[in-house]
């Protein structure tokens, strides 16, 4: 099955098990969703991811969730480049995600990393999604 929205895909299974308070959730693999991840990761919105391989060529992504005092670290996670419209952002034109308490992902020359990360590194992107 091809999905039109992969990243989508993977932010929506995240979202879910998040509202049904699982542990962990699991998500097909690809790169830019290792790297998102990564970004989740560092900036402390999850606890850790790891790719398990199923197959040869077939890999899936162990994404644990991170909660604190029984809530989700994650309140809002929103995609913001979708496939049919693509969003692009000069580092001088983005906003701060609600006051800079939120971040958003971007996709930049220099790799996937957040708002604050390329401010310092001053690249833009694509708008990828937020995350508060």
């Amino acid at each position: 099955m091809s999905l039109s929205d992969p990243l989508g895909d993977m932010l929506t299974r995240i979202r879910n098990a998040q509202r049904a308070r699982q542990s962990r959730c699991v998500a097909p693999a690809s790169r830019l969703r290792a790297n998102v991840l990564e970004v989740l990761k560092r900036e402390g919105y999850i606890r850790a991811w790891q790719m398990e391989q199923i197959r040869p060529g077939i890999s899936n992504l162990q994404i644990e969730l991170k909660y604190s005092e029984g809530e989700p670290a994650i309140k809002e996670i929103t995609r913001v480049s979708k496939p049919g419209r693509r969003v692009y952002s000069k580092i001088a034109e983005l906003p701060k995600f609600y006051n800079g308490l939120g971040i958003s992902i971007l996709s930049t020359p220099r790799g996937v990393m957040s708002d604050n990360e390329a401010r310092t590194a001053n690249v833009g992107g694509e708008v990828l999604c937020r995350v508060f």
